[in-house]
């Protein structure tokens, strides 16, 4: 499968893509309500015999309002675009929300981007969209100008959330922030068609770790959903490597060896070397325990002796990352 090419600002898109059938959203976590939208825009691509891709805003609009928000991103975008290359789409543009585009209206939206610099031929888009100021523009403005403009709507209705998100409600990338920070690991791997990953440079931490035997690898998390703090079974993939190891990592702020910022550590089994500066992709697969704060570093060791017994136990019984 070809990948999909990035691009980051209007003015790289090609010309050569002009005319193609997109898909509009945030496309955080692609679970699949997002995977609907995107595939009904590759459906209008593949009839009409056009390019086939999808539109967002990185950072995504949230970030402008609220600048101070904990950020709550599920996936990075390199991520997204591996995984809407692997479902056929030509393209992925990501560009950024500002000043201009959020003071834009839904006319101007649909004028300056979608027919001036993009000069699409169709949008596909959920129920629940909105766009410009103030959310003035919804599904049924969109389709007026698209009559006025030339392109063709497709709407994608509601899909189901179903028993892994703990009812019927529809996917949502806040069901999945909520299955992440409760721990629910499983069931966020079934929402988005595979294993959560977060991915970062590796940090110098405390090196208490080295110290008593558990050397880790550790990542800030700055721009990720923070998962529920605790330890959990996982694989971690070296950059310059295609293999994911077996690894354990307790993500929280170390109460037995004093408070600091959220931090996730992985013990990467059956490996040593040098990871400071390289980067780690991490894969999420089941939660261990919760955090606890020990009475003794000896006491520490002892289960940290067990978690990573436990670990291994379930990712022996489970399949690694494609």
């Amino acid at each position: 499968m070809t990948a999909a090419r990035l691009y980051r600002h209007l003015d790289q898109f090609p010309q050569e893509l002009r005319g193609a059938a997109i898909a509009l959203g945030n496309f955080d976590g692609l679970h699949k309500g997002h995977r609907a939208v995107v595939s009904s825009a590759l459906d209008a691509a593949s009839g009409a015999k056009v390019p086939g891709g999808v539109m967002m805003f990185d950072p995504p609009p949230y970030v402008f309002f609220q600048p101070d928000l904990r950020p709550r991103r599920i996936m990075s975008i390199e991520r997204r675009v591996e995984l809407l290359g692997e479902m056929g789409a030509d393209f992925c543009l990501a560009i950024p929300f500002d000043a201009r585009v959020a003071e834009m209206t839904d006319e101007d939206f649909c004028q300056h981007i979608l027919v001036d610099a993009l000069g699409v031929s169709s949008v596909s888009v959920g129920f629940d969209f909105f766009y410009g100021r103030n959310r003035m523009g919804d599904v049924d403005s969109l389709r007026r100008f698209g009559d006025r403009f030339g392109f063709e709507v497709h709407m994608v209705e509601k899909v189901a959330a179903g028993h892994e998100a703990g009812g019927e409600d529809k996917a949502s990338s806040t069901r999945v922030r909520e299955c992440i920070g409760e721990g629910r690991m499983e069931d966020v791997a079934r929402m988005i068609h595979g294993y959560w990953r977060v991915s970062g440079n590796v940090e110098h931490g405390e090196q208490r770790g080295r110290t008593i035997g558990f050397p880790t690898a550790n990542l800030g998390l700055r721009e990720f959903h923070h998962p529920r703090y605790g330890v959990y079974a996982v694989w971690a993939r070296i950059e310059g490597e295609d293999v994911w190891r077996n690894s354990v990592a307790s993500f929280g702020r170390t109460p037995t060896t004093g408070l600091r910022d959220p931090l996730l550590e992985v013990v990467i089994f059956d490996w040593s070397g040098d990871l400071y500066g390289k980067r780690l992709d991490v894969a999420f697969g089941t939660f261990l325990r919760p955090e606890e704060k020990f009475d003794s570093l000896e006491a520490l060791i002892a289960q940290m002796d067990l978690d990573c017994d436990a670990a291994r136990k379930w990712l022996a019984r489970a399949d690694a990352p494609n």
